[in-house]
């Protein structure tokens, strides 16, 4: 059977590139004479991964040499609680941006550990919508401001960094949620304290959570965050502080290497400019199709759209599988349909699914 263009939201489709070489090594890693997954996490083969991992990722997202990347496990989910573990205690207070479903769930899951305050809510446009940075509203003195710069279920993406400097707050660090667009565009990493992502989407297998923290907000976990948990233990210990998720920090790398090979961010950002155009420009045009965000915050990685006509959504999904075109089922708390078109998504199949799309519209409309 031939590969079908998979728009899964997460865990999402890799690199053909990257599978062919994870396939290739996974008996003989580099003549080890076993596969990476076999291979002790402390022993000179594996470090040596983790640590061009780390370096190519520094170099991709231009990482300053004050900030640690950390490899943890337990996905953004439990980020949501690691953060105010690590970050609320001394103040109590942390301030959240919600702009759909991941920022809503981290925003009521740090209530278990300090004070949340809303700075800013887009629930009443439905969450389609980014509020302006102008009309942020932070407490006194918060610890951090949480933001998901990417709503990868209701398809809300930043159109701007959240630079507090802008409204006089510039001593806040700005957390982000980046899960489901990190890598895929340039970002200036110093205006953020901490970035973190589960790797599933953009980067690699599930399993993996990349950290990106300053060093200054190391050292200010609560009394009963679990070491395993306390980002400047994990730090101390190069990320092995228990064992890591060897093997998909192995195929993160080779995602990695394989942006490298593209040119780099800057490069795939252009492609996946080109992508959402063309996906939108049909959308906005069709009159079958609906796309409901906010033009200026449309997200380029999560494209959710609905059929005018919804008792034609069972026939429109059936269609598709029987064209290759894959995982287009909106998810269940919005409906409709959604194509996750990540970096690993080449612009031909966003054009096979377009051309689907009219065919569909061509029948029924």
């Amino acid at each position: 059977m031939s590969r079908v263009w998979n728009f899964s939201a997460g865990p999402a489709a890799l690199p053909e590139e990257v599978l062919r070489q994870a396939a290739e090594e996974m008996l003989d890693w580099h003549g080890a004479g076993m596969g990476v997954m076999e291979m002790s996490h402390r022993g000179k083969e594996f470090v040596s991964i983790a640590e061009a991992a780390e370096a190519d990722l520094r170099e991709l997202l231009a990482v300053p040499a004050n900030y640690r990347v950390l490899f943890m496990q337990g996905g953004a989910i439990a980020e949501n609680a690691i953060i105010p573990l690590n970050l609320m205690g001394g103040k109590g207070t942390a301030d959240y941006v919600l702009t759909g479903s991941w920022s809503v769930k981290s925003h009521k899951e740090a209530g278990r550990y300090g004070r949340v305050h809303v700075a800013a809510s887009a629930e009443a446009s439905g969450y389609t919508t980014v509020p302006a940075l102008e009309s942020w509203q932070l407490s006194a003195d918060p610890a951090y401001l949480f933001t998901c710069t990417n709503e990868t279920i209701g398809g809300v993406e930043y159109p701007f960094e959240p630079d507090l400097a802008r409204i006089g707050r510039a001593g806040v660090p700005v957390v982000a949620d980046m899960s489901s667009h990190i890598l895929s565009r340039v970002i200036d990493v110093a205006k953020y304290g901490l970035i973190f992502g589960g790797a599933q989407k953009n980067i690699g297998p599930a399993g993996l959570t990349i950290v990106i923290v300053r060093e200054d907000l190391l050292g200010r976990a609560m009394p009963h965050c679990p070491s395993a948990f306390d980002y400047k233990t994990v730090a101390e210990a190069g990320s092995m502080y228990n064992t890591p998720p060897t093997y998909a920090i192995y195929v993160a790398g080779l995602v990695f290497q394989w942006l490298r090979r593209q040119g780099g961010v800057a490069a795939i950002e252009a492609r996946n400019v080109a992508k959402a155009r063309l996906l939108y420009d049909y959308l906005d045009g069709s009159g079958f199709y609906e796309n409901r965000v906010d033009p200026a915050c449309r997200s380029r990685m999560n494209v959710p759209f609905f059929l005018r006509d919804e008792s034609l959504n069972d026939a429109f999904l059936a269609g598709a599988k029987e064209a290759g075109l894959v995982q287009l089922k909106g998810h269940k708390s919005v409906g409709g349909m959604r194509a996750s078109i990540y970096n690993a998504m080449p612009i031909e199949g966003v054009a096979a699914l377009v051309d689907y799309m009219k065919a569909f519209a061509a029948r029924h409309g």
